[in-house]
């Protein structure tokens, strides 16, 4: 099995180049990348629990699901992709800002992303892949942002970072 590609980008969000995940993570190289949020009827949020086994960040709770586009695939087919292969469904979606982030973890391993952030919704279970989630649940966009203030370990890092800067693009409730 040949080994996922990220896209290399500049500060501007331009392609300049592919390079295999792992070594992207372990150079900590700028690549794009992207942070899906549905909310159901209620304005509540999606939440997954990374699964055990992931690579960095497991366990830790997040958005709906996250990754990072093929070369070649627009961010909406992206989002809409890796939300059917971690969640189980598929669903319109909307991109709403996008920011660079550089996190490095225990492991070595850096995440530095151009960080694409869509929005959709569904108001249905999710049907989750065990090898990408080990638990889901909906919350309150207030309630999630209490938690991450009392509970910030549970969270991944870049999951914190939108909440503290850019939850005015993902608040439904304005």
């Amino acid at each position: 099995m040949t080994e996922e590609q990220v896209i290399l980008v500049d500060e501007n969000d331009k392609q300049i180049g592919l390079m295999p995940k792992m070594e992207a993570h372990e150079k900590a190289l700028l690549h794009r990348a992207f942070s899906v949020f549905i909310f159901n009827d209620n304005k509540e949020l999606m939440l997954q629990q990374r699964a055990a086994h992931k690579y960095h960040s497991p366990e830790l709770w997040t958005n709906t699901c996250c990754s990072h586009q093929r070369n070649g695939e627009t961010n909406i087919e992206a989002g809409k992709r890796r939300l059917q292969e971690e969640m189980g469904f598929v669903t319109d979606l909307t991109e709403k800002t996008s920011f660079i982030y550089k996190a490095p973890f225990d492991n070595g391993l850096t995440e530095h992303e151009y960080d694409h952030v869509m929005v959709g919704h569904y108001n249905a279970e999710p049907f989750i892949n065990t090898d990408e989630v080990m638990a889901w649940k909906w919350m309150a966009l207030d309630d999630v942002q209490r938690d991450i203030k009392t509970n910030p370990n549970v969270y991944t890092a870049w999951f914190k970072i939108i909440f503290e800067k850019f939850y005015e693009f993902i608040n439904v409730n304005k």
